[in-house]
């Protein structure tokens, strides 16, 4: 009698998140069955999953509940598990240190330890990050830079990283860490200053506001793009044994350049609009990150496809389309309105 394989089956967290909306359709495409981890209590952003919510089995779970996440390994049976969930916005780190670290940090330890007990065999991708080098004690960062994090949330995502190493050492399971620079998408959240940038240079070349305020102009970062960087972590689940790996471009760009690239791709000045506000500039400021991603290139075959340029355009774009689908609406609804008076 011939023998059906059943499809691989992921399990993931932040699943409505960037990244997570972005792994997902990478899944479904490779004919995973995918199950996701929601927090019914909290808001979610449902409209990264417009493309397969209807594909997805969604499951009710926490990072600060273990029972939950015992109950979500056992409904889902994963062969692989991603956890992307996490408190992510560096500044919302230093108003909230207790509630990122508890999350962030020990958060993932409590799903590592409900792996090694119900789901031992599953492979784990851990959601490190650059964040973790901050005072960056060499150029550029590889896997064996030291760790000092400038932020609460890089000191939760250490606590996560190192967890991570420990279980795949102590238990032997297959747990890896990617430890991702700066990733951004039209995908991403308002708050991350990539977002922040592009909106306001659609809002301005729509008419909607005249000023964007931001911190520190000079801030350099490692910016891919998310749709690359989850087709990496995929890669990190697909090799013989764990490792931890750098994902990066490996060049870096300020955030002057990011307002430049995005003011000019509708006609701006981007000096003729960016005020830098004090009050945006964080207690400690992670050094210039730069990451060596020569591992992932020789051991993984990967190498990032989009450039700069074209992300932060695309980012300009989808915002554009946005404010003008909000106008339609509007437009729409008003029209509504008045037709029913």
């Amino acid at each position: 009698m011939t023998q059906i394989n059943e499809p691989r089956r992921a399990l993931v967290t932040g699943i409505t998140g960037q990244d997570g909306s972005y792994l997902t359709e990478l899944l479904l495409d490779q004919g995973y069955e995918v199950y996701g981890v929601i927090r019914h209590s909290a808001s979610r952003n449902d409209w990264r999953m417009a493309n397969f919510s209807s594909r997805v089995h969604l499951l009710s779970g926490d990072l600060g509940d273990s029972s939950s996440l015992v109950r979500a390994l056992l409904r889902s049976r994963p062969h692989e598990v991603y956890n992307l969930a996490a408190q992510s916005f560096v500044p919302t780190s230093f108003e909230q240190p207790l509630q990122t670290l508890e999350i962030t940090g020990l958060g993932v330890l409590r799903l590592l330890e409900a792996l090694r007990q119900v789901a031992p065999e599953a492979r784990f991708y851990q959601a490190s990050t650059s964040e973790m080098f901050g005072q960056a004690r060499e150029m550029p960062q590889n896997e064996r830079t030291a760790f000092h994090p400038r932020s609460p949330y890089g000191v939760a995502k250490v606590t996560a990283h190192w967890a991570t190493v420990n279980y795949r050492e102590a238990y032997g399971l297959f747990c890896c860490s990617g430890i991702l620079f700066n990733h951004e998408s039209p995908r991403r959240g308002s708050d991350f200053v990539t977002q922040k940038v592009a909106t306001a240079a659609a809002r301005i070349s729509r008419g909607l506001q005249s000023e964007l305020y931001l911190g520190n102009l000079d801030a350099q970062r490692d910016w891919g793009h998310s749709r690359d960087f989850v087709r990496a972590m995929w890669l990190m689940l697909q090799q013989d044994e764990p490792r931890d790996f750098v994902i990066a471009t490996g060049a870096t760009r300020s955030v002057r350049e990011l307002c430049q690239v995005a003011f000019e791709h509708v006609g701006l000045r981007a000096d003729d609009h960016v005020t830098i506000d004090p009050s945006f500039v964080r207690p400690k400021e992670a050094k210039q990150l730069v990451g060596d991603a020569s591992a992932a290139r020789d051991q993984l075959g990967w190498r990032p496809t989009i450039s700069f340029d074209a992300m932060i355009e695309e980012m300009v774009d989808a915002a554009g389309e946005r404010l003008d689908g909000f106008s339609r609406e509007a437009r729409q609804g008003r029209k509504a309105e008045l037709s029913g008076s």
